[in-house]
């Protein structure tokens, strides 16, 4: 094979898979060994990777032909089959890191950072040779050269094949830190249970309520059931109120309303407000929070509030001029200006001079057909809603709506119905039988 001999598992995750022709397939999430009885090195199966519509297969080892810089290359022939994990397989990425093991010669404690995988000379086999561990604790108690690293033998070790109650995610996280709030989400709706609980409780709260957003409800729901209720509270006053409401939506009303008691009474009031609503109506579905000017400030001003880099895409497209008090839902509505109007103009133009009043702006109770085709017909990614009142309510957005026009098994829609965004031929072997061989 080309390439190195070894890699450690850190190294590939993320990794670009490419086949012969150079076109992108994927991208590697796991890797996929068997572990084995009497201390031997354990076999590398293959990898988990991850295609254009974020379904996850399985690539034997047997199909890669290069591991090099920054890139996996195949023989081209993906099974589109969705990866399920048997019960004599283990996830490295997901299984391994951080979990605590014992030095055989010494039986000090330490924790898995990394490992290595070998390719067995003149064959295609890889096997996992090497362990990159921490020191901490040894049996005694002492502390023995804390945070200390080395690189063992495989065979240096025991414990792998143990049941762990306390495994951490530190290392885990590590590894994926530098993914997008979706792409994370959905590293955690493939892992365990088990796994996806130490994943989030090891998230700070900012972190893991950008996850919640893009997880399925099934997932919200059991994450944030295994959080103490303090903490759970905090994640849910981090996340868009919107998203909060949807969540909250799916508990049983007595939690639901343990946990808006424990929020602060600041985070909750808009909460409670989208609860009211049914949630697909444009009510429901909304956010209160969009970017709200009064008509004295300036375009300068309003620039400065589109450049937040935590502001969704959707939500920076357009800012709403109110009477004061300039917050919701009590400010008057006057109207919208749009974010290609503020390029237009002096940076110390007044915002009321400039805003749109002909945009109408819809009721709380428009439900999801109207609202598809209200953003459709004037192709815009955000609409106003205001109550009877002329108050300004919050914003619905083109994502809002989209969450609501997907199936809920939208995460898990086949190869086939997405475009080949990466190029190549991702799709071209569906319905082939995943097997560990070329075959």
């Amino acid at each position: 094979m080309a390439g190195p001999s070894r890699v450690f598992v850190s190294h590939l995750s993320g990794v670009a898979v490419f086949d012969p022709n150079g076109d992108r397939v994927g991208r590697v999430r796991d890797v996929v060994t068997q572990l084995r009885p009497g201390g031997d090195p354990p076999g590398v199966l293959g990898l988990v990777v991850e295609v254009v519509s974020r379904r996850r297969v399985f690539l034997p080892m047997t199909r890669v032909t290069g591991v090099e810089s920054g890139q996996v290359i195949t023989t081209g022939v993906l099974n589109m089959r969705r990866f399920e994990q048997r019960t004599t397989e283990t996830l490295v990425l997901g299984e391994l890191l951080d979990r605590r093991v014992t030095l055989v010669g010494t039986g000090e404690e330490v924790t898995v950072l990394d490992v290595g995988l070998a390719q067995v000379p003149a064959r295609r086999d890889w096997q996992i040779d090497k362990v990159f561990v921490r020191r901490g604790r040894g049996r005694s108690g002492a502390l023995r050269r804390r945070g200390e690293t080395l690189t063992v033998e495989w065979s240096a070790v025991s414990g792998f094949a143990l049941e762990e109650t306390d495994q951490g995610a530190a290392n885990l996280l590590a590894t994926f830190e530098q993914l997008r709030a979706p792409d994370l989400a959905n590293v955690l709706h493939h892992l365990s249970s088990k796994r996806r609980a130490e994943v989030a409780a090891a998230l700070h709260d900012d972190r893991l309520a950008d996850v919640l957003e893009e997880l399925p409800e099934d997932d919200q729901v059991e994450i944030l059931g295994k959080l103490k209720d303090e903490r759970a509270a905090d994640v849910l006053e981090a996340m868009d109120p919107d998203d909060a409401a949807d969540l909250l939506s799916e508990l049983p009303e007595d939690e639901k309303e343990r946990l808006l008691t424990l929020m602060r009474p600041q985070d909750a009031a808009p909460v409670r407000r989208l609860l009211a609503y049914q949630e697909d109506t444009a009510g429901g579905m909304m956010t209160s929070e969009p970017i709200i000017l009064r008509p004295d400030a300036t375009v300068a001003d309003a620039l400065a509030r589109v450049r937040e880099a935590d502001l969704p895409a959707p939500l920076a497209a357009q800012v709403y001029v109110v009477r004061p008090p300039d917050e919701t839902p009590t400010g008057m509505y006057l109207g919208v200006v749009h974010f290609q109007r503020l390029l237009r103009d002096p940076p110390f133009t007044l915002v009321g001079s400039i805003v749109d009043r002909d945009l109408r702006p819809l009721p709380p109770d428009t439900g999801l057909s109207a609202l598809t085709s209200y953003l459709a017909t004037y192709n815009i990614v955000a609409a106003p809603v205001v109550d009877e009142g002329g108050h300004l309510l919050g914003a619905v957005t083109v994502d809002d709506v989209l969450d609501h026009l997907l199936p809920s098994d939208w995460r898990e829609s086949p190869a086939s119905t997405l475009p080949d965004l990466a190029g190549g031929g991702a799709g071209t072997a569906a319905g082939r039988i995943r097997e560990g061989s070329d075959d």
